[in-house]
């Protein structure tokens, strides 16, 4: 069996050492550029180990002052991606699948085209939309609105439609399921648990929607490696800190941050 290091191999191995040069190259023209880029990773990852979602809701509106939202939408889904595989293996033993399957499936249609409007849609109007949703979700979170108790299927159906498509267009898929997750009285091990296995099958459908419209890009893998030690360091501090944090104190102080930034996006 030939070896992919082997002469036979040289367009390959070509490949892979421009990859690596450019992404040393990167690192080491933009140092200033990834610190503040791994900083916002790290406090997105903290902030959903510590409360159990909110990674694309930090990272993204604050990162799109820093590159491009179709930079940023990608490479924010692969940070997702492993940030949830992590986090559900902590919470596995309160996952309730029957909780969730509906709005997973109903979140397959939605996929495609958030990814659709991602590409199609002017970023100026995608941002301002993403404003609008991140300072909707965050007015709801923070004035604790009581909302009816939720016992129809097919609320599960337009919950799971509606991520969905957040979710390919901004990566934002977590409100609607937090609403929904509240209608229906989840418990805080259950609720944390339902919501990393949906992220987790959701984030592996979006990753596979961003490489399927060739969103994946160069730069895209190598901002994602160069984030990786912040993202490790957000989730062990994270789980580490939620007995000494009052977690719902910490939540209340980063949706006033995300509120600002919001109306930020917005104007």
């Amino acid at each position: 069996m030939n070896n992919v290091w082997d002469n036979e191999n040289p367009d390959l191995v070509r490949s892979g050492f421009l990859f690596c040069l450019d992404w040393l190259t990167i690192v080491r023209s933009n140092r200033m550029s990834l610190l503040i880029i791994s900083l916002v990773i790290f406090l997105a990852t903290f902030t959903q180990s510590l409360t159990g979602f909110g990674v694309a809701l930090v990272a993204m509106p604050l990162l799109t002052s820093l590159v491009d939202i179709r930079t940023a939408t990608p490479m924010i889904a692969l940070v997702g991606l492993t940030l949830e595989i992590s986090l559900l293996f902590y919470y596995r033993r309160a996952l309730q699948l029957r909780s969730i399957w509906r709005v997973v499936v109903a979140s397959l249609p939605g996929i495609p085209i958030g990814l659709l409007i991602l590409s199609r849609v002017d970023e100026s109007i995608t941002l301002t939309a993403l404003g609008v949703v991140v300072a909707a979700y965050t007015l709801y979170a923070l004035f604790q609105a009581r909302l009816p108790t939720l016992t129809h299927p097919w609320w599960a159906y337009g919950a799971g439609f509606l991520a969905g498509m957040l979710g390919g267009a901004y990566n934002v898929s977590g409100p609607p399921i937090v609403i929904y997750g509240n209608c229906r009285g989840w418990q805080p091990a259950q609720f944390k648990s339902n919501l990393q296995s949906f992220f987790l099958l959701n984030s592996t459908l979006v990753v596979a929607g961003h490489a399927a419209s060739q969103n994946l890009t160069p730069l895209v893998w190598q901002t994602y490696l160069g984030v990786l030690p912040a993202l490790l360091l957000g989730v062990l501090m994270g789980i580490t800190m939620d007995r000494f944090i009052a977690p719902a104190v910490f939540r209340k102080i980063i949706l006033v941050l995300l509120l600002v930034v919001s109306v930020r996006l917005i104007i």
